[in-house]
């Protein structure tokens, strides 16, 4: 059976298609394509989550990490980043995307074209989430919780609403900032700052 959960405000609205049976990565992919104008993710156990648009501030603030992830990026070379339309599938067979992210070059030079070309097979080693009204905090915490336990060695999830930022690492207890004015990538990312000024 394929389910639908489709985010609302509140909590998500979930459609059952009984006759249906778990959608294929190929069928996935397809259902992605034909609804583009759509935010979509895939658990691992096979759930379709189907999330509105992104409200315009929350936008705005996702512009504002993705330019200085992307400036830092650019300057040390290293790496690729990723914007928040960028889908994933994660080693647990989940498809996620988060709203920037970035990998080794090394690592994306590692997969095919046919790959990058699609949900590409591999975990982001950094990722950042930023909670907006329409998320559940808790939701995140899981989603963040994932990534780690599927590769990723950093991530940071941003809590605007109490002006917080869970660090989440390999093998550490996640540290909680409160308010801070910028946020350091050492020393996974050495060099890297995200100013919190026009996040928050």
């Amino acid at each position: 059976m394929t389910t639908l959960l489709i985010q609302t405000e509140s909590t998500p609205l979930t459609v059952n298609f009984p006759s249906l049976v778990q959608m294929t990565n190929e069928q996935f992919y397809e259902f992605c394509q034909a609804n583009g104008d759509l935010r979509i993710e895939r658990t691992a156990n096979g759930e379709v989550i189907i999330m509105p648009p992104a409200f315009s501030d929350t936008g705005n603030r996702n512009f504002n990490i993705a330019a200085q992830l992307g400036y830092w990026t650019e300057q040390d070379g290293t790496g690729i980043g990723f914007d928040s339309s960028t889908g994933f599938t994660l080693p647990n067979g989940a498809m996620r995307s988060s709203d920037a992210s970035r990998i080794e070059l090394e690592r994306w030079n590692a997969l095919t074209d046919v790959q990058k070309a699609s949900f590409a097979p591999i975990c982001p080693s950094f990722v950042i989430e930023l909670c907006s009204s329409s998320d559940r905090l808790i939701k995140l915490q899981d989603k963040m919780q994932e990534y780690i336990d599927n590769g990723a060695s950093l991530g940071w999830l941003i809590d605007r609403q109490n002006r917080k930022v869970y660090i989440y690492r390999t093998n550490r207890e996640v540290e909680i900032l409160e308010n801070p004015e910028a946020v350091t990538g050492n020393p996974e990312l050495p060099g890297f700052v995200l100013r919190m000024a026009k996040i928050w």
